[in-house]
């Protein structure tokens, strides 16, 4: 018996996944061992998986495959966050940031993971705690002007103490992961997935003031929503999780190795970052 026993699959919403979950299904037969779905994602394809809930699966799984893109994988990341499963990603589709095979090399992905061939990289994420609510996301985390509303109008405070007000269209506070995501957009830095620390990048600035910052992860952030601001929505990986008004206060945590994605070294992240941002080397003279 090799590492998988147990294998738990998360679909892209959209895209048909049946002939890639029949590769899964075919390969955990022949080495008998299961494979769990969640139950509408099961019910909607009609593969062979066990239709299962979603606590179910993060408490049974041995490994985790995530078929779409970098929303799917987020998704499986953060149905095991904070456990033991690690995330395979596959990739249907675009290229993704987080994924790291594509569907013809699935099979021997699998047989790497089997036999133990493979490492595992620890991903961070962000915790936002406002009124009674707390959320988690393995993206980022972000302020975001509600529309009919004024300006988003944020006071920075690290450590208790403020450091810098930001008036945008909105505010991100992003992972390492999530630097390639909605902060890249906005302008801020590509940050290696090894780092450790929370990115704080102003989208579409008003202010004199108009860079990201970069905080470690031991350091305390709190986002004062300050009076001249709007109301704003709060995003947690692109889901409205609440929102909040002036006088409120958004206190932002790291959270230290929120999830695990399979690596088979295959490529590096600097590789994928060219291929999916479409990198090319500096003009040099003739």
């Amino acid at each position: 018996m090799g590492f998988i026993g147990t294998v738990g699959l998360v679909l892209h919403p959209e895209r048909t996944s049946a002939p890639t979950v029949a590769t899964v299904v075919r390969w955990s037969r022949a080495r008998d061992a299961k494979v769990l779905g969640l139950t509408s994602e099961v019910a909607r394809i009609g593969c062979d998986a066990v239709a299962v809930g979603a606590e179910e699966m993060a408490a049974t799984a041995d490994l985790l495959i995530s078929l779409g893109g970098d929303g799917t994988m987020l998704r499986a990341m953060r149905l095991v966050a904070g456990g033991r499963v690690p995330v395979l990603g596959v990739n249907v589709g675009r290229l993704g940031f987080l994924a790291e095979v594509d569907i013809p090399e699935l099979p021997d992905a699998l047989d790497a993971i089997d036999d133990l061939r493979f490492t595992v990289e620890s991903r961070s994420g962000v915790q936002a705690t406002f009124g009674d609510s707390r959320e988690t996301a393995l993206n980022d985390v972000v302020l975001l002007r509600s529309p009919g509303h004024r300006s988003a109008v944020v006071a920075v405070r690290v450590q208790g103490q403020p450091f810098v007000s930001y008036t945008a269209d909105a505010v991100v506070v992003a992972t390492p992961t999530g630097s390639t995501a909605y902060s890249f957009s906005a302008g801020g830095p590509i940050v290696s997935p090894n780092a450790e620390g929370l990115l704080v990048t102003p989208v579409a600035p008003h202010a004199a003031f108009n860079r990201s910052v970069f905080l470690s992860g031991g350091e305390r952030l709190a986002l004062e929503v300050l009076p001249r601001s709007g109301d704003l929505a709060i995003e947690a990986d692109g889901l409205l999780v609440g929102r909040v008004r002036p006088g409120d206060v958004v206190e932002v945590t790291m959270l230290p190795a929120a999830s695990r994605v399979v690596r088979l070294g295959r490529t590096t992240f600097y590789q994928r970052a060219q291929r999916k941002l479409r990198l090319t080397g500096s003009a040099e003279p003739a």
